[in-house]
């Protein structure tokens, strides 16, 4: 169990750092959208490449930060059946819906969107706006991103399994397993 356990680490460590980067796309997507609006109405100049970056560092936070959120333990949940259910029934219904659902519906999206990203890619797809960005890179967030929400989601199943052997309790708050 300890390897898998220092697997599910390395995993969390992963979208942790993920997440801190996350939180600095929202800073910085912020001040991108203020300085975009201020030049815009200031100077009467803009680019569609600042707007474009705009909504590229949006979609990192919304693809990237899925799998930070999960770990968090953040995530949407329908709870008035889940909170009936004693500790153990909620770990078996967390690592069944995990290994039925999420995974395997992230990782047939990654494998769909592949092709996606790699048409884009062999063609160097740009933006058809005018001073528009490369639009092949932000492609690749996409199959990235249910990459890393299927690899966050190995991780909680490793969790609840070595909850429910007794090796160590998971931390409601964070998610986090304690020994």
């Amino acid at each position: 169990m300890r390897p898998l356990l220092a697997l599910s680490n390395a995993i969390d460590l992963l979208n942790e750092k993920i997440g801190y980067v996350c939180n600095l796309l929202v800073l910085l997507a912020c001040l991108v959208s203020a300085a975009n609006a201020m030049i815009r109405y200031a100077f009467s100049a803009s680019s569609n490449g600042w707007l474009e970056l705009q909504w590229y560092m949006f979609a990192i936070l919304v693809m990237f930060g899925a799998s930070y959120t999960f770990k968090r333990n953040e995530h949407v949940r329908v709870e008035i059946f889940y909170l009936t259910l004693s500790d153990r029934g909620q770990l078996w219904l967390d690592m069944i819906g995990t290994l039925f659902f999420l995974i395997p519906s992230c990782l047939l999206l990654a494998y769909l969107s592949w092709p996606f990203f790699m048409q884009a890619y062999n063609v160097g797809e740009m933006s058809g706006n005018a001073g528009g960005l490369i639009r092949w890179p932000i492609k690749f967030v996409i199959p990235a991103g249910f990459v890393l929400l299927a690899l966050q989601g190995i991780s909680e199943v490793i969790k609840r399994i070595a909850a429910l052997q007794g090796y160590v309790t998971i931390d409601a708050k964070y998610e986090r397993p304690t020994q």
